[in-house]
């Protein structure tokens, strides 16, 4: 590793959460349980929607992309946690520092940019009941899908080619169990400014933008309800769209309160900790929500876990 005023660092060193040896067996065997529900309740999810032909619509769609990026989104940074943690490294290669921002801003603005998509989904089942399958037809759902991809990738490689111009010095000590963009930043010697434009940019368009889409489309959700005469219409109504905005609610209140909480107390610790609820807590839970909430979800897995059996 070299060290001086103009070279680069070929390694940085995650430091997690604590040092204490005798915590690190449980900190691994905690979030090993919560990498594998995840995983395994994701898949769950989308082996479920691909083997019953009654839930081939656009909201299972979707809800099928948003559990494949969930398990990307962990997978991103869980494995080399626990791959450190197993054989005592905190080392990350300047390399796979790049490569784990690339991913992390890909998969995390993928989930803001498909909740959006499925709000809107929501929005013309409810607000346009009888235009529903006109307006949200298979080649609308695939192009949204594709659209919201692309636009990732080229934001996820936008924001990893700024940090190749960056250069670090003498700390390269990252305190979070991962390459997080805005610590890699404030870690660079040379001149940031540029990097630091582009990443609040890039965080109020792509963030802020699909969020007011979300408050409009939840706004003509509630006038559209709001109009319903019977109690049981209002019911019916508001449940196709109650697991959806608990999942939307889990993931920005997370995040705000992940930078909230680091504002507050500039300590690095706390908000490697915070940040855990919406990397790890938020993708484990979605299934959950999805699934436990949701009737049609329910008989699903159960046909799917049946035609396993036999």
């Amino acid at each position: 590793m070299e060290l001086g005023n103009d070279t680069q660092i070929s390694e940085f060193l995650l430091l997690g959460f604590s040092e204490d040896p005798e915590l690190q067996p449980i900190i691994f065997g905690i979030f090993l349980s919560m990498y594998l529900i995840t995983v395994f309740g994701n898949l769950l999810i989308i082996l479920a929607i691909s083997s019953d032909s009654h839930l081939h619509t656009p909201m299972y769609f979707f809800l099928s992309n948003l559990s494949f990026v969930d398990i990307c989104f962990t997978s991103t940074t869980i494995p080399k946690m626990l791959w450190n943690i197993q054989t005592q490294s905190k080392t990350i290669t300047y390399e796979g520092c790049i490569t784990q921002i690339y991913f992390l801003i890909l998969f995390a603005v993928l989930d803001i940019f498909l909740l959006t998509v499925m709000a809107y989904d929501r929005f013309v089942a409810i607000c346009h009941p009888l235009h529903y399958t006109v307006i949200m037809n298979p080649l609308l759902c695939g192009l949204l899908v594709l659209m919201s991809w692309i636009i990732n990738i080229l934001n996820s490689l936008l924001q990893s080619l700024m940090m190749l111009r960056l250069s670090f010095c003498t700390n390269f000590e990252i305190p979070h169990f991962f390459c997080e963009l805005n610590h890699m930043v404030q870690l660079a010697c040379s001149d940031t400014f540029l990097n630091t434009i582009v990443m609040y940019f890039a965080a109020v368009l792509l963030g802020g933008g699909p969020f007011a889409g979300i408050i409009y489309s939840y706004s003509k959700i509630v006038s559209s309800i709001r109009r319903i005469s019977s109690a049981q219409g209002k019911y019916k109504a508001f449940s196709t769209c109650a697991s959806h905005l608990s999942v939307v609610s889990l993931f920005y209140c997370t995040m705000l309160g992940v930078y909230l909480s680091s504002a507050a107390t500039h300590s690095a610790h706390s908000s490697s900790t915070a940040s855990v609820m919406y990397t790890v807590i938020t993708p484990m839970l979605n299934p959950f929500i999805y699934s436990l909430r949701n009737k049609d979800m329910k008989r699903a897995l159960k046909a799917f876990f049946v035609k396993g059996t036999v």
